[in-house]
């Protein structure tokens, strides 16, 4: 028999403490043993989610709670990893809004949020970490309801309960007075208040394929919540996409149910509960696995569409081949062939010679953290800078996509900015004074302009400032903006860089590089001081001659290079400039390596 099962997604924004909240869920309902080694955030299995503390990818779990099954589904917080939430949240009947007490509802919180309630989503709201010094949850939860009132809640989800919570402490109540001693009450509220699965049991087996998993064992896993009816193991069923067209049919080889962080192969399984299905080979992401005799596809949330796009190329720069085992244009086109078909968030498009390919995405984090992978597995690639995705209206009009800025910075900052975000054609919708000397600055700005803004602005507020960024909608285009950085200064030779040439150039500009690293020519190795690029040898040794004198010889000292990361970096170059990627180096280049045709370019068009 089914048993019974409540369905609830956690959101939040970046860093507000889901998946350690999810941890004290899964070892105060005896998921563990007492003995049991558990990690810290054990939600977040992969490498790049643990090494930079956030979720990458949608992951499902249950707990078992006074004989009910809870599914939890760990939600991205970040707005770059929007298309896991928009599909998640069609397998939860319920969401748990999570908000940190000291920073309030922000830009990703929103954006999540508003899918969740056009859904029809009944929220929990929980206000965590309400230990913090600068906590200020009474506010908090005004700007909640404040955000529940302009995202149009019915008077059912603005009729939501709260809750205060420390996830690390492992502890939630209903009232900031109450004894803190564990989560149950929590439990309890998630048990009575959202609503069991609204599903049909008696009609045929019917599911539709929310997540693509792998699993070294079996396969292609697809993760998804049963719609009608119930499935054993070797089952026959078929696959049909949105269009009602059959993709395949197959058996259904193993079927796995979710227990803390492990999938346990089960013989049944019943309509509302979130699954894993092994032993079918073509069926993707959106597709309904379904009973042979059932013909109508389930209908899936649409997806918001990409609003940025880089170009990625064979790496041909004389270093090529040196690092990564996976460096020819088929390689790479065949491993974003699989990306465009496990996340629906990125689109895919190539030239007609097969060794340019285009892909969309919603922001510099999710094309990074794609980068990032592929280096990881053993791939080579040059990548161009991001551009955004226009689009045109029905007055033919050129439409670019705007952004919703939310800054946070100490006062003193501010005037820099509103100054900075002024020439990035940003219109400031709000200015929020906090407690002490910090401000809450809101802009609608053109995503453009905001393209390598992240290191300047992070030197007008030394560092202090946290900027979020969530796309807010398609609008007419601003016109032509500067906000070009200096110009580059370019290696003139290839060979190894040598700290006594470094040491003697360094007045020049700020440098990328350290000695005994390789160059070539045509490579960035620096910023120049002034706007236009420079050409420099950083292969110049010091002259040895018999003549000593006193002041001849200066001691070298050399200043640290600018160390930046992969989505720096993206963000960092121009049109005529790339970023070659291999597994173990990131290095810029121009795009032309010869300076000759370099000025042919530039001279073709007219820079």
């Amino acid at each position: 028999m089914s048993e019974d099962m409540r369905n609830i997604a956690i959101i939040a924004h970046v860093d507000h403490g889901k998946t350690t909240l999810i941890d004290s869920i899964l070892k105060q309902s005896g998921t563990f043993r007492d003995n049991q080694q558990v990690e810290e955030r054990l939600m977040d299995s992969g490498d790049l989610e643990k090494e930079r503390g956030i979720t990458i990818l949608a992951k499902p779990t249950s707990v078992k709670w006074k004989d009910v099954r809870i599914n939890i589904i760990d939600t991205p917080g970040h707005a770059d990893f929007g298309g896991e939430v928009e599909r998640v949240l069609d397998m939860a009947d319920g969401v748990i809004l999570l908000t940190d007490a000291a920073e309030g509802p922000m830009p990703q919180t929103k954006f999540v949020l508003g899918k969740a309630l056009s859904q029809g989503l009944k929220p929990i709201v929980i206000i965590n970490k309400v230990d913090r010094s600068d906590g200020r949850p009474d506010e908090v939860i005004d700007e909640v309801f404040d955000l529940f009132v302009s995202l149009d809640a019915t008077d059912e989800q603005l009729d939501f309960p709260i809750m205060y919570a420390s996830g690390r402490d492992g502890w939630c109540v209903n009232d900031i007075n109450d004894k803190k001693d564990n989560l149950h009450s929590l439990l309890d509220l998630i048990i009575n208040y959202v609503s069991p699965p609204d599903v049909e049991k008696d009609k045929p087996f019917a599911m539709l394929s929310t997540l693509l998993d792998y699993d070294s064992y079996l396969g292609r896993c697809l993760i998804g919540k049963i719609e009608q009816g119930s499935a054993k193991v070797n089952d026959s069923v078929k696959s049909i996409n949105l269009n009602g067209d059959e993709i395949e049919t197959g058996r259904l080889t193993k079927l796995l149910r979710f227990n803390g962080a492990e999938k346990v192969p089960v013989n049944e399984v019943f309509a509302g509960d979130i699954i894993c299905i092994a032993g079918l080979a073509k069926t993707s992401v959106s597709d309904t696995i379904c009973s042979p005799v059932e013909t109508s596809p389930i209908q899936s949330s649409p997806i918001d569409p990409p609003t940025m796009a880089i170009t990625i190329l064979v790496n041909d720069s004389p270093l090529a081949g040196l690092e990564g085992k996976k460096v020819t244009s088929t390689m790479i086109r065949e491993r974003l062939l699989v990306e465009a078909e496990t996340n629906v968030a990125i689109t895919f498009s190539e030239n007609d010679s097969k060794d340019s390919f285009e892909i969309g995405g919603r922001g510099e984090l999710q094309l990074g953290v794609l980068i990032e992978t592929m280096r990881r597995e053993g791939y080579e690639l040059t990548v161009s800078r991001p551009n955004v995705l226009y689009k045109t209206n029905a007055n033919n009009e050129k439409l670019e996509p705007i952004e919703e800025v939310t800054i946070d910075v100490d006062k003193e900052f501010s005037s820099s900015v509103i100054d900075g975000m002024n020439q990035r054609k940003a219109e400031m919708i709000n200015m929020k004074t906090a407690e002490g000397d910090k401000v809450r600055l809101i802009f609608h700005a053109p995503s453009r302009g905001l393209i390598g803004y992240q290191s300047k602005f992070l030197t007008d507020t030394r560092g202090t400032g946290v900027i979020n960024r969530i796309f807010y909608k398609y609008d007419k285009f601003k016109g032509d903006m500067s906000c070009r950085r200096n110009g580059a200064l370019v290696s003139t030779e290839t060979g190894t860089a040598v700290a006594y040439a470094i040491f003697n150039l360094q007045d020049r500009g700020i440098m990328f590089i350290e000695p005994q690293t390789k160059v070539y020519q045509g490579m960035i190795v620096g910023e120049h001081s002034k706007e236009n690029d420079l050409g420099i040898n950083v292969l110049k040794g010091k002259q040895l001659t018999n003549v000593r004198a006193s002041g001849t010889d200066k001691a070298v000292t050399l200043i640290p290079p600018r160390v930046m990361t992969l989505e720096q970096m993206m963000s960092y170059i121009n049109e005529d400039e790339l970023l070659e990627v291999t597994p173990k180096s990131l290095r810029l280049r121009k795009k032309y390596l010869c300076p000759n045709q370099r000025k042919r370019f530039l001279r073709d068009n007219k820079v």
